[in-house]
């Protein structure tokens, strides 16, 4: 192993509980005009159950694209990801489709909910994938969790930013997941508004217990998180 490029903690070194996330030399390439560019180089990077990692950075240096790949949304040049001791590389898409359905949460800076729905809707979509003949009431539930029940049945583009994000976060969490994906959740958020939705998603992971991975340029946020690692053209480092 490269121990320049690997990012672990001692409990997965000593392998005291199987790891909810573990890359091994993971690389990614893509040509272009000019050739063949580098986005990632070789990395390792192992998540625990439980914890909080930030992935800091520049714009440009790979963290969304790394997130991509550890969450089987993408697909690594070499090197293998197992999520949820599962080897995404043996697996086709709708497989890992399947395996992150319910176990797996993801929030994401533009808040990628489905217009067309309501925020209940909205909410119940992942428990109705998985069958779950009480997905209502959970989502009202969840809905309630993060203060937006009275807003169940408006739309997206009726709801401010804020609420975009925290009916994101009930839909991320309403499944109860062992792992949330965060790609810039404040982003497109005032400090205000984003200070609350963190103070929310860090108040459901303990609750639930969930680990998380978080890509973000704030510092304050990466704080909050049990370890920061930094990204500086495609490779890793503990900061």
């Amino acid at each position: 192993m490269n121990t320049q490029t690997s990012i672990e903690d001692d409990s997965a070194v000593s392998g005291a509980s199987p790891a909810l996330l573990n890359g091994q030399q993971i690389a990614k390439r893509v040509t272009g005009p000019a050739g063949e560019l580098t986005i990632l180089h070789e990395l390792d990077i192992v998540i625990q159950a439980g914890e909080a990692v930030a992935i800091v950075g520049p714009s440009g240096s790979g963290k969304s694209t790394l997130l991509g790949i550890l969450a089987g949304l993408d697909t690594p040049s070499e090197g293998s990801v197992e999520l949820l001791q599962h080897p995404l590389s043996s697996i086709n898409e709708d497989a890992r489709a399947r395996l992150r359905a319910g176990r797996v949460g993801f929030v994401f800076q533009s808040f990628q909910l489905l217009p067309g729905l309501s925020a209940l809707e909205n909410v119940m979509l992942p428990l109705e994938l998985t069958g779950d003949p009480q997905a209502a009431e959970r989502a009202r539930a969840m809905l309630d969790k993060v203060g937006l029940q009275h807003r169940s049945g408006h739309h997206p583009l009726q709801l401010s930013g804020g609420e975009q994000q925290r009916v994101a976060l009930a839909r991320a969490f309403v499944s109860e997941p062992a792992l949330l994906f965060a790609d810039e959740p404040t982003g497109n958020l005032d400090s205000e508004t984003g200070e609350k939705v963190i103070e929310l998603m860090f108040s459901l992971t303990r609750q639930q217990g969930s680990a998380v991975v978080l890509v973000t340029h704030d510092g304050n946020l990466a704080r909050r998180c049990d370890r920061i690692l930094r990204m500086f053209n495609g490779r890793l480092e503990a900061a």
